[in-house]
């Protein structure tokens, strides 16, 4: 999905995941359900040869119909049987053998909730790929990380970015097992209970492109109606919430001054009255758009949690028609991944704001336990005393005189040992345990922010990256290879 508009206002909401999912709609899938119904119902000697082919044809001149530019879309199968039957007579019914609007709104709807979700996933790589670019370039880009909105550590970008990464691969794992269960169809379960006809509901599966059918013909035309959609729509409102943090991060850059954080000029737009500004319109955009997506999933349980089986099909819930969780989702994607390739990183300002704070005070009270064997605490409070001085009277790391971090560990150790101690380290040393740098290059153990580390985790990201989007061009060329299938097939009956 290509994103032009980066201001927050103005109607752009894209009717569909994607150009292909527009056109499969609910008249798509009536004409494809009935090309594999026929399919079926001859393979199985259902019905005679020459029935068969009479109905073929007649099939054949209405999808001419209904696929004419300016013909009303079909939102049910009663247009679609009247139109046969006007090419071939009442004989033309003998289609409907077995089925029933049950199986055939579940299935079509099935299709459709299976094409938003690949949709998804193509996007969410199309993020990841994004942030996996920029997280590369940035493995030795010094940032502060915080807690409590306060610095806590330094870190690298590339490292914050890894950390993302991992999560949008959970939700990937979340979709790939849930997308199993969405690729299942129920085709051939009539209203709920199967037909005295012999159905071939695998060779239905099969023809429509899905793994095979649900097995149970009340749980595949009634009862996963329900769960079945919320499963994918709850990896959408993860996403969002992830994208919504990322971005909250990014957006309160501009609180600042002097951030080491922003748009590209040249994305913003200016304020009607005040020159200065240059406002992040698609940072706000998106994380609207996070919220929409949270709220539409939410909308879907409410509006399923009270709902008797067989009045409605929980998967029109999600859909575009309702309220299109994985459009709005798909969306998000793009704006988000838009503004990750506007951001431009300035590393300069970035290792100014570590050094004008105390962030790496946890490396020097770790320092003198390890390399001095003092005992944590000792290392734990004079690191704190040295913060609470420089503070008081304007000190940042570079400038802290060194007498005074002498002073600090003589009160620190006549407290805690009973006796004033010298501080054990020369300034220089004092001086190193406060570097950022140095702090990131001695973080060891796995996942650390080391850059060996965060190199190591990146490219381990990016071969599962790699994976992922195997299998999403891989399941999409399934359908495809189905649908080609089925074609050959049906114009074998004619």
């Amino acid at each position: 999905m290509e994103i032009t508009n980066t201001c927050p206002w103005g109607r752009d909401i894209p009717h569909s995941t994607s150009a292909r999912a527009e056109a499969e709609n609910w008249g798509f899938w009536e004409l494809l359900i009935n090309r594999a119904s026929l399919v079926m119902l001859s393979e199985q000697k259902i019905l005679p040869p020459e029935t068969v082919r009479r109905i073929a044809r007649a099939q054949k001149k209405a999808e001419e119909k209904f696929t004419r530019p300016g013909e009303p879309p079909l939102s049910d199968i009663m247009p679609l049987e009247k139109a046969l039957i006007e090419q071939c007579g009442q004989e033309a019914t003998l289609i409907h053998t077995g089925r029933s609007r049950q199986d055939i709104f579940a299935t079509l709807n099935q299709g459709r909730l299976r094409r938003s979700v690949l949709d998804l996933a193509q996007s969410m790589n199309e993020f990841r790929r994004t942030l996996l670019t920029i997280a590369l370039q940035h493995v030795e880009t010094l940032i502060p990380a915080y807690t409590n909105g306060v610095q806590a550590m330094p870190v690298t970008l590339g490292f914050y970015l890894w950390a993302f990464l991992e999560a949008f691969e959970r939700e990937f794992d979340a979709l790939r097992e849930g997308y199993a269960r969405v690729n299942r169809c129920a085709l051939g379960s009539a209203v709920l209970a199967n037909s005295a006809w012999p159905l071939s509901r695998e060779r239905l599966a099969e023809l429509l492109g899905f793994d095979g059918p649900i097995t149970n013909s009340l749980d595949s035309s009634q009862v996963s109606l329900f769960d079945v959609p919320l499963e994918e729509a709850g990896v959408a409102g993860r996403a969002a919430v992830l994208i919504s943090t990322l971005l909250a991060d990014i957006a309160q850059q501009y609180a600042q001054t002097r951030p080491w954080l922003l748009l590209d000029q040249s994305s913003t737009y200016s304020s009607s009255a005040m020159p200065q500004k240059r406002n992040p319109g698609i940072i706000n955009k998106a994380r609207a758009k996070a919220g929409d997506v949270i709220g539409a999933v939410n909308t879907c349980f409410i509006r399923a949690h009270n709902l008797p089986l067989g009045m409605y099909d929980n998967k029109e819930s999600v859909s575009e028609d309702n309220t299109a969780v994985f459009v709005k989702a798909v969306h998000l994607l793009a704006l988000a991944k838009k503004t990750f390739e506007l951001l431009r990183v300035h590393k300069d300002r970035a290792l100014e704001e570590l050094e004008n704070d105390w962030t790496c005070t946890m490396a020097l009270a770790e320092g003198l336990q390890m390399e001095l064997g003092l005992p944590f605490r000792v290392g734990h409070n004079f690191a704190s005393a040295v913060v609470t001085v420089a503070r008081s009277e304007g000190w940042i790391p570079k400038n802290f005189p060194y007498g005074k971090a002498q002073q600090c560990f003589r009160e620190v150790t006549a407290k805690l040992l009973g006796k004033e101690e010298e501080l054990p380290m020369s300034e220089e040393e004092f001086r190193k345990f406060l570097s950022p740098g140095y702090v990131v290059r001695t973080r060891v153990g796995t996942g650390s922010p080391a850059p060996a580390s965060t190199k190591a985790g990146l490219e381990a990201a990016g071969r599962r990256l790699a994976e992922d989007e195997r299998w999403t061009a891989s399941r999409c060329e399934a359908i495809d290879l189905a649908r080609a299938r089925l074609d050959r097939a049906f114009e074998a009956l004619l």
